[in-house]
């Protein structure tokens, strides 16, 4: 054993109550925990690290462990709980980090943002693997998180006041024509294409290459509209390795990816851009259990886009309003949400306004989606209520049937099947629970999502657990464990 890598310095005798607690509810051996410690540790280059039963039992015993071992500690007991266990809560120290590459409290301004985006991708395109950035990257949560992004709506305290561009700069001629502009932002919307039909697994890299060339053209001079048109694709961009980061389960560089992707909407001027990413963080807040920042973050995107986001934009941030609310287990105001998200996307094409490319994933199918799933939600909070479940139902059925006829989102019609195979295990209805599961699982071995694996599953043990003695449910079981085995590796 290294002692160099896996050792740390002692605090005294007093066990570590925090991390033992979360340790016994993992429900994980010592030494289950050491092989992933080992192998999140070889995945981000760590090789030095080489720990075994009696350093885990050391670090319950009150043993501080060095950098990167708090890290990896941290990431593993919030992918085995999906929520936010920083360092912290497992009463451990983490090292200093520098803000250019751990936090989310980095500096407004046109020059960092490029810089860090550059630095950010460079690094994910060199290691490209589960953890990359290893000690280097947490997930923030709470006022970490959510006291930086209100930052997106006032100008940086003491920032200078910009200039007019000069003259000269202004006749410079770009380097990128028009046309090649053009064939970047189509470019873009070929990926989030391709994500909404694959999953994030298939180009996931290929985004973040595109993302590193259009940092290396912003890092030259260019007139202020190119500029503009060059940081509003870096933004599209960014959100998108972000969102394929989450899709495939890699969550604090997602939300890395989300933050940076904030920077480059604030620096192209468009607030329905912002209000689009700060949706998607909210999204990955609900799905790591904090609903609470995650209707903080919509709060900010609604107000800062109040004045400029099209209807589809307000009904999407709307349901998304909804889903928080449902979390929180606040029915009343899930409902409230829920109506205004179906009312605003009455008026979707009424104006004949043309809408940008990274809204127009939100159709009549995914406003039943996402409603259905507020109140599938609702009813798990609730505790397993028939009601709500009730309520989901239609809403689910008119979102499978609408993705079904759908050849470009399967990764969504795969998340609908299951949400309402849910729907049916919570009206104890596990024979057609399984029918819907059979049919998403079919549809998960064509996506590379672990999203959609990781939720599939989670429904079919749900399944196992309730209804174990159903024929039905231990077939589906069976096939589950041959065709869709948990070997699938983030890229």
């Amino acid at each position: 054993m290294s002692g160099s890598g896996a050792g740390g310095t002692h605090t005294g005798k007093r066990p570590n109550a925090q991390l033992t607690s979360w340790f016994v509810r993992s429900g994980w051996s010592k030494g289950e925990l050491a092989r992933q410690v080992n192998r999140r540790a070889r995945q981000m280059g760590a090789h030095h690290i080489s720990t075994d039963t009696s350093r885990v039992r050391r670090w319950l015993d009150g043993e501080q462990p060095r950098e990167p071992i708090p890290r990896i500690l941290s990431e593993l007991f919030s992918e085995r709980f999906g929520s936010v266990v920083a360092v912290e809560d497992l009463g451990l120290r983490s090292a200093h980090q520098s803000p250019s590459v751990s936090g989310v409290d980095l500096p407004w301004a046109g020059p960092q943002t490029v810089a860090l985006l550059s630095e950010f991708s460079r690094s994910d395109l060199m290691l490209a693997r589960r953890g990359f950035l290893g000690s280097s990257l947490a997930l923030a949560a709470g006022p970490a998180l959510i006291e930086p992004m209100q930052r997106w709506l006032v100008p940086v305290a003491g920032a200078p006041v910009a200039e007019p561009e000069p003259a000269a700069a202004a006749r410079r001629p770009s380097r990128l024509s028009g046309p090649e502009l053009d064939l970047l932002e189509s470019t873009t919307a070929m990926f989030r294409q391709w994500d909404a039909q694959c999953g994030g697994g298939l180009r996931r890299k290929a985004v973040v290459g595109q993302l590193h060339e259009v940092t290396d053209l912003l890092q030259e001079p260019q007139p202020a509209a190119t500029a503009k048109r060059l940081f509003r694709c870096a933004a599209e961009l960014a959100e998108l390795a972000g969102w394929m980061s989450y899709d495939v389960g890699l969550q604090p560089t997602a939300q890395k990816y989300f933050v940076l992707a904030l920077h480059a909407a604030k620096e192209a001027g468009d607030k329905p851009l912002g209000s689009y990413i700060l949706s998607s963080m909210s999204r990955q807040m609900i799905h790591l259990g904090r609903p609470d920042d995650a209707l903080e973050l919509i709060h900010l995107a609604q107000y800062g886009s109040r004045d400029c986001a099209t209807p589809r934009t307000q009904a999407m941030l709307y349901a998304m309003e909804a889903r928080a609310y449902a979390n929180m287990g606040q029915p009343s105001k899930c409902k409230r949400a829920v109506r205004m998200a179906e009312d605003t996307f009455l008026d979707v094409g009424i104006d004949g306004e043309p809408e940008p490319d990274w809204i127009r994933f939100f159709s009549e199918a995914e406003l039943n989606g996402e409603n259905s799933h507020s109140y599938r939600d609702l009813a798990y909070v609730a505790g397993r209520s028939p009601t709500y479940a009730t309520l989901a139902e239609p809403l689910m059925e008119k979102a499978v049937q609408l993705f079904g006829e759908d050849e470009e989102h399967q990764r969504s019609y795969a998340l609908n099947l299951i949400g309402l195979a849910t729907v049916h295990l919570l009206k104890r209805e596990p024979e057609q629970s399984t029918l819907l599961a059979e049919q998403a699982l079919h549809v998960a071995k064509k996506v590379r999502s672990e999203r959609v694996n990781t939720r599939l599953r989670k429904t079919v043990d749900t399944a196992a657990r309730d209804f174990g003695d159903v024929p039905e449910v231990a077939r589906i079981t069976e096939l589950l464990t041959e065709q869709l085995p948990e070997t699938a590796e983030a890229v």
